[in-house]
């Protein structure tokens, strides 16, 4: 399972490519909102420049003919673009157009089995359903993921699940152990991902141990100037 980061900051996206793990993005206006008053393609342009993979980015037009408008001109922003199309009457007429045009679509606020089905069937690149928000009105959402992957799966269809909405770090166990193919997450929740207590306390317990015999905390820092294998530089 691939992670993406689901945000607008530079700062987060780039820390997270760093780190090596990253390999996407996911915006949406409400994230893009939380960075101020910005020009949003030169925006999408930059993240699209900082990350390997696929960026998705909202439209906000409501009508079918609005949205491959938009989704034809932000397309042209960058290759790595993906255009995000809510799951709506609309939005699925669009889909079907726009894929017919191999421009990518992010099938987003998808809350339904029924929903991914015609997701795919209009030719959907990836389909994204939401979790945390089907989780905050007493459903399963983890089990509508599960749900499409396995038609995905029988069907043999090439469109991608992206797990989104994650909120903790189980969010993303759970969206592996369903073999979602990407799970789209907060940068806090990356940085949950990472730490665990008893890793804290192993790295302090043979820093200890190390510093009581030899005085130092650092491998390199125990070489003498009479080690024949003493780094030079």
């Amino acid at each position: 399972m691939r992670l993406f980061l689901d945000t607008a900051n530079i700062d987060h996206i780039r820390h997270g490519v760093e780190l090596g793990v990253i390999t996407g993005v996911t915006t949406n206006p409400s994230l893009v909102s939380k960075e101020g008053k910005v020009d949003y393609r030169e925006l999408v342009k930059e993240i699209c420049s900082v990350v390997p993979g696929p960026v998705s980015t909202e439209v906000l037009s409501q009508t079918a003919s609005g949205m491959i408008a938009e989704a034809r001109e932000v397309a042209k922003w960058a290759d790595n673009v993906v255009v995000k199309i809510p799951a709506s009457l609309e939005g699925l007429k669009a889909t079907s157009v726009l894929s017919k045009e191999n421009i990518r679509v992010n099938f987003t606020l998808c809350f339904s089995l029924n929903q991914a089905l015609l997701a795919a069937a209009a030719g959907a690149t990836f389909i994204s359903p939401f979790v945390g928000r089907l989780d905050d009105i007493g459903e399963d959402g983890m089990r509508v993921v599960v749900d499409i992957v396995q038609f995905l799966d029988y069907y043999e269809l090439p469109t991608q699940v992206i797990a989104a909405s994650i909120r903790h770090a189980q969010h993303c166990v759970l969206a592996a152990k369903a073999g979602a193919h990407i799970a789209t997450v907060p940068y806090s929740v990356l940085l949950q991902i990472i730490h665990h207590p008893l890793t804290d306390i192993g790295i302090k317990r043979f820093t200890d141990d190390w510093r009581n015999v030899m005085g130092e905390t650092g491998i390199l820092a125990t070489r003498t100037e009479s080690d024949p294998h003493e780094l030079t530089n």
